[in-house]
């Protein structure tokens, strides 16, 4: 034989011995060798590299800015026990906790905050970084500071030189730079200041906003379709409420459009969330004569995005005023939700109308003026400069009216709703810079009562929240927040964009905080929030008209009188509990005329498939269980209904409905207020029922289950499609590392069950579970030592540590860690124990 080869080294061409192959194999075998040995030692580099930054937790360490030793005792679950000898020692050992596990999420969400993370990610994030600084979220966080209390600002300065100390720890030991990340961008970390910690409460604030979209959205509805049409797809929530208003009578010369609504800012980078993903949680609490050991109980599972690793943090602090335990967030020197012996307290978003959007007539003569009750006004202006990764800087102009800052006609399609001659601008109570919030989180922290804890919501601001909190004897919710005082012939009453400079239209400060909903020591004993309408309340003191949850709160109703007194197990049953009322309510109404109705057909035929699917759905007890096939028909079918409902009188603002509207389904199948004609297809001949669209949805639905799943019906399981993500926000989707730092749990609940799982809406993977419960925590004061909380990923926020998702599978399973204030519990079987000892000059 005879091969051609072009070898090295004048190697004869023609190979025709088996000496030739032998040192050929021989040849090829080193080169292979010698390929693999390269490709292990930068494997080896890259895994020594990003191991340096994993925290020893059982080490001493001499630290500048603390009084006296602290120590910080990491449980088998990595949770800190932080114990010093004053209050300020505390703060900074639990900064520097922090900094160990999430120094590289702690200097992303800052970077977010301050506008700047096109200075590492290029113009992909310039769009984001443009409207944070119009916000100006970091500038009022900076005047804000001089706002807190005492107590705070010295609880700030000590927790922000505790992540100080270890940022310096890194660099002179030389430890991977704080995180394996940093090795990708910019190693360079600046230190961390109190108005770092206020910034992130005001991006958690952003995170929960929806307020905004929800007027354009209803702006462009009412220029696309009759208003008691509008009323339907945004119905009030279940009692009193208003007539859709006429959005074209306000803003005249609008051009009415069908396009979808667009986002700015989208990706994993993104603060910006979605109308769908703004926010949502649960919480409820029993008194001592409810519950079956004699003692308060409180239950609580805030939601937020699912990242990895996740935004909460558990942790124990040692405090003069009691020790106190729960989550926080990483930067933020508090015990967000949590207990300590005397207190529990709990959050959930309140849904308080706290946003609106002002439409500004500029002056035709200079556009650098804009009108107000008093005549034309000169613009605040100033002129920013954002860094930008691998391009030239971008310098914008920053433009306030007395209402709030101008933002770009592009986010939210603000452009869509703006006459012309005009701009829009948005009033915010996030927008203050003599932001009191973190003084009154710290309060609530130390607070020893229920009446203290009440009392210390007073200073809060935004984001509004519900405050959930109990005491031994007590119960109390009380929504903390400042609440907008609008007028009552306000044009748009919350709902709508309107004329900034009529007088009506404007904010009158802020009510008082006696105007905030309460309710103490309820006759039943039980009380609890699921996002779901607070008051009934005429405008404008009716908090809100939007709000997170009409469902929820049927399925909670239900199991909370079902039990004449609770306990924490009946609590945590609650919690994790995957029944959807919204399929048991909805499932009888859209397939009342299909169930058990049609001619035989043959197996294999459209028409038995949907026989099956029907004979399955009707056997269903609207459980959301991850091991099912009958929530993925279920969901399938109403994502398809609801969109060939409204399709083809919005076109492609369809899109925009990424979600179902349960109460917009129930009204156009009971017919409510004529909601029926949206079953009928209007650039049909045909006049189609309600019965055919559900039909034709269901069958549409079936074909998508079998192009996307294939097999049969029964073989079917929910948890495969509705898999909780935990992405991280950088390297997420990079090729490889991808496998490596997200996290993925089939998972059971839904969009409406109080295991909440909200789905992503979107394709190509809709029912993948991107937002929920990423704490949860069940409190009896019966027994406080018994109390449990968990997380959704793990304490640590490096991937090669193996507390970056311990927790994880925990979480999935619904089962829970001690949440105990021992300290002899804590330090038995302790994963480590740092010490933190003062340096002396």
């Amino acid at each position: 034989m005879c091969c051609l080869l072009h070898l090295p080294n004048g190697w004869v061409q023609g190979v025709n011995n088996g000496s030739d192959m032998a040192m050929l194999f021989r040849w090829l075998l080193r080169l292979f060798v010698i390929a693999v040995a390269a490709v292990g030692l930068g494997v080896a580099t890259v895994y020594y590299l990003a191991s340096r930054s994993l925290p020893d937790y059982d080490a001493e360490y001499t630290l500048a800015g603390l009084e006296a030793p602290v120590e910080i005792v990491r449980d088998n679950a990595s949770v800190p026990h932080v114990f010093g000898e004053t209050d300020a020692d505390v703060f900074f050992g639990l900064g520097f906790a922090h900094a160990q596990d999430r120094l590289w999420q702690m200097t992303m969400m800052r970077r977010t905050a301050q506008g700047r993370l096109s200075e590492l990610f290029g113009e992909r994030t310039l769009k984001i970084d443009e409207l944070i600084r119009r916000l100006d979220l970091y500038g009022l966080a900076q005047k804000s500071v001089a706002a807190q209390d005492p107590e705070t600002r010295a609880a700030l300065d000590a927790y922000a030189r505790g992540v100080n100390a270890w940022i310096t720890t890194v660099n002179a030991k030389a430890m991977g730079r704080g995180a394996p990340e940093f090795f990708l961008f910019d190693p360079e970390v600046a230190y961390w200041q109190p108005a770092d910690s206020l910034a992130l409460v005001k991006l958690m604030g952003l995170q929960l906003s929806a307020h905004l979209e929800e007027e354009v959205l209803r702006a462009r509805l009412s220029l696309l379709i009759d208003g008691n049409r509008v009323r339907d797809l945004m119905p009030d929530a279940p009692g009193a409420g208003v007539m859709a208003i006429d959005y074209a009578a306000i803003a005249p010369g609008v051009t009415r459009s069908s396009a979808p609504l667009t986002r700015m800012a989208e990706g994993p980078l993104s603060p910006f969330p979605a109308r769908a993903l703004a926010g949502a949680s649960n919480a409820w609490a029993a008194t001592p004569r409810r519950a079956a050991a004699g003692g308060s109980l409180l239950a609580n599972d805030p939601h937020l995005g699912f990242t990895a690793p996740s935004p909460w943090y558990l942790a124990r602090i040692e405090l003069s005023s009691g020790a106190v335990i729960g989550g926080t967030i990483p930067g933020i020197p508090t015990v967000l939700a949590g207990r300590s012996d005397m207190l529990g307290w709990a959050i959930t978003s309140s849904y308080l109308d706290d946003q609106d959007v002002f439409l500004e007539r500029l002056n035709p003569e200079n556009p650098d003026e804009y009108l107000t009750p008093e005549g034309y006004k000169p613009f605040e202006t100033r002129r920013t400069i954002i860094k930008v990764a691998d391009s030239d800087p971008v310098t914008i102009t920053l433009r306030w009216t007395e209402n709030g800052p101008v933002l770009p006609g592009g986010h939210y399609d603000l452009a869509s709703i703006t006459p012309p001659g005009h701009v829009t601008s948005l009033g915010w109570t996030l927008l203050s810079g003599a932001d009191t919030s973190m003084s009154a989180a710290i309060g609530i922290m130390r607070a020893q009562d229920v009446d203290q804890a009440i009392e210390a919501g007073r200073l809060f601001i935004a984001p509004s929240q519900n405050l959930t909190v109990v005491d031994h004897e007590r119960i109390a919710i009380q929504m903390i927040g400042a609440m907008p005082r609008r007028q009552a012939a306000n044009q748009g009453m919350g709902r709508l964009p309107v004329p900034g400079w009529r007088a009506e239209n404007r904010w009158q400060g802020w009510l008082n905080y006696a105007a905030n909903p309460r309710v103490l020591d309820p006759e039943g004993g039980i009380l609890g929030n699921t996002n779901n309408k607070l008051v009934d309340r005429p405008f404008p003191l009716h908090v809100s008209y939007h709000w997170g949850d009409t469902q929820r709160i049927q399925r909670w109703k239900r199991l909370m009188e079902s039990r004449e007194v609770h306990t924490r197990e009946s609590f945590i049953e609650a919690q994790l509990d995957a029944v959807s009322f919204t399929a048991r309510s909805l499932l009888p109404l859209i397939g009342r005329d299909l169930w058990f109705t049609g001619d035989p057909a043959p197996a294999g035929s459209p028409e038995r498939r949907r026989q099956r699917a029907l004979e399955l759905l009707a056997e269903w007890n609207g459980e959301m269980n991850e091991h099912l096939p009958e929530p993925l028909i279920y969901a399938a079918w109403l994502r398809r209904l609801q969109d060939r409902l409204i399709r083809d009188e919005l076109g492609p603002l369809a899109d925009t409905f990424t979600h179902v509207e349960p109460l917009f389904v129930e009204r156009v199948f009971r017919n409510v207020d004529g909601a029926g004609q949206w079953c009928d297809i209007r650039q049909s001949s045909a006049t189609e029922t309600c019965t055919e669209i559900a039909r034709r949805a269901l069958d549409e639905a079936l074909l998508w289950l079998d192009e996307t799943y294939g097999g049969q019906l029964e073989a079917l399981r929910w948890g495969e499609a509705h898999q909780a993500f935990h992405m991280h926000q950088v390297l997420g989707e990079t090729p490889l590392l991808k496998w490596i730092v997200n996290i993925r749990q089939p998972t059971s609940g839904g969009d409406n069950t109080l295991n909440r799982g909200l789905t992503r809406g979107t394709a190509p993977d809709p029912f993948v579970n991107v937002h929920g419960a990423g704490y949860r925590g069940v409190y009896d004061f019966a027994d406080p030592e018994s109390s449990v909380f968990i997380i959704a990923t793990g304490q640590s926020g490096h991937p090669l540590s193996r507390h970056y998702d311990d927790l994880g599978e925990l979480w999935r399973r619904g089962e829970y860690i001690p949440m105990t204030l021992d300290p002899d519990l804590a330090r038995a079987a302790a994963v480590g124990t740092s010490r933190l000892i003062p340096a002396h000059d």
